[in-house]
């Protein structure tokens, strides 16, 4: 089930940084959302139980709305995740900006559903030698699947004439 779309504004910078001070040239949620569908490679920041942080790599996919990826429970970002769900994404670029802020919880996927569907966003690592079917995640452990639902997103691809915060 697709969430309802985002409201989407400013954000708060420090003065200095040239934000346009009206709602001209802001992003769209359409555009954003399409780089996060496309993207193949985020990076996801987690923090240890210690108040560390933890930042890696991940592939995973954008469906309805929520970020998707699996993994062994016992990886350190799970861990991290579990005892503090909150977590930030980011695509790979500096220039042009996605961060998701959410949190990561442990989920499961009927194959004839949601399975289904994950498995076929999953098929852009194929090439990769990744192609889970869609009865990976529908097992009672979920076959280490977790989502991240966005809270906020700060997004640019022309700072600071497009600087956008989408809030749920």
């Amino acid at each position: 089930m697709e969430p309802l779309p985002p409201r989407r504004d400013r954000p708060r910078l420090p003065d200095g940084y040239g934000l346009p001070a009206d709602d001209e040239g802001l992003l769209d949620w359409r555009e954003v959302e399409a780089r996060l569908i496309a993207s193949k490679h985020y990076w996801l920041a987690s923090v240890r139980p210690d108040g560390r942080p933890h930042s890696i790599p991940r592939w995973g996919v954008w469906v309805d709305g929520r970020f998707w990826y699996d993994g062994a429970p016992t990886t350190r970002h799970a861990l991290n995740a579990e005892h503090n769900p909150a977590v930030t994404l980011t695509l790979e670029s500096g220039t042009e900006v996605v961060i998701v802020e959410g949190r990561s919880l442990a989920a499961r996927a009927d194959a004839d559903d949601l399975g289904a569907r994950l498995s076929a966003a999953f098929g852009k690592y194929a090439d990769d030698g990744y192609a889970p079917a869609a009865d990976a995640w529908s097992g009672a452990d979920g076959g280490g699947l977790r989502v991240i639902t966005p809270e906020r997103v700060l997004a640019w691809f022309d700072f600071p004439k497009d600087v956008t915060r989408f809030r749920w």
